[in-house]
Parts: C-alpha cells; structure tokens; sequence
C-alpha cells in the first residue's frame, strides 16, 4: 500500500553531514539517506566524488522522506538558515509516495 510522502533533498559539502544529519534527527525524520554528489552550480563545478587526496570539499545529498510537508519545511529551514550563507548549498521538496508504508510508519501508526 503507498503512503503520500514529502521528499526533501539537500545538496551540500560534506563537511556538513553530522551538523544537518543531527538536525533532521533531532525534527524526528525516521531516517535518511546520503550519496556522494557533484555538478555545477553558482558557486562553480564540484567533485564528483572521483577519488582525491581529501574529499572534504565534496558534496553530498540527502534525501529525507517525512510524512508531513511541515516537517520537510522545518528541516530545510534550520538547514538554509545555519549553513547555506557560509556554504554551499540547495534544498527543494518533492511529493512522494513510500510503497512500503509499513517501513515508514511512526511509533503512532499510519
């Protein structure tokens, strides 16, 4: 059975993972998933995660799935508000629908 979900997608540097990996903890998110990323943007190309001697300039996307599009919002704005005017960064939501709903369910249920 799918469930309505919102997606929220954050690229970033790396370096940030604990600090926002805490901050979608802390709002409750069930989990989250992390990829190394690359591309080019406004603050020019980055690493496509191609070994180097340091990735500590690479970037990295989450992708957090949150029953509630509030949620999804709060994450993304403590995110943007902390981080994104120091480093680089992107954030947008995305609707979803989780096919294993059970996996997704909080402590209250579906």
């Amino acid at each position: 059975m799918a469930k309505p979900a919102s997606k929220l997608v954050i690229v970033t540097e790396k370096l940030l993972l604990k600090k926002i990996g805490k901050i979608i903890d802390d709002a409750g998110a069930t989990g989250y998933t992390v990829v190394d990323a690359g591309g080019k943007g406004s603050r020019n190309v980055r690493s496509s995660g191609h070994p180097t001697v340091s990735d500590t300039y690479s970037n990295i996307k989450f992708e957090v799935l949150t029953d509630s599009r509030d949620m999804a919002v709060r994450i993304a704005d403590e995110v943007a508000a902390k981080f994104f005017a120091d480093y680089s960064g992107l954030a947008y939501i995305c609707n979803a629908e989780v096919l294993s709903a059970h996996k997704f369910c909080g402590p209250e249920g579906c």
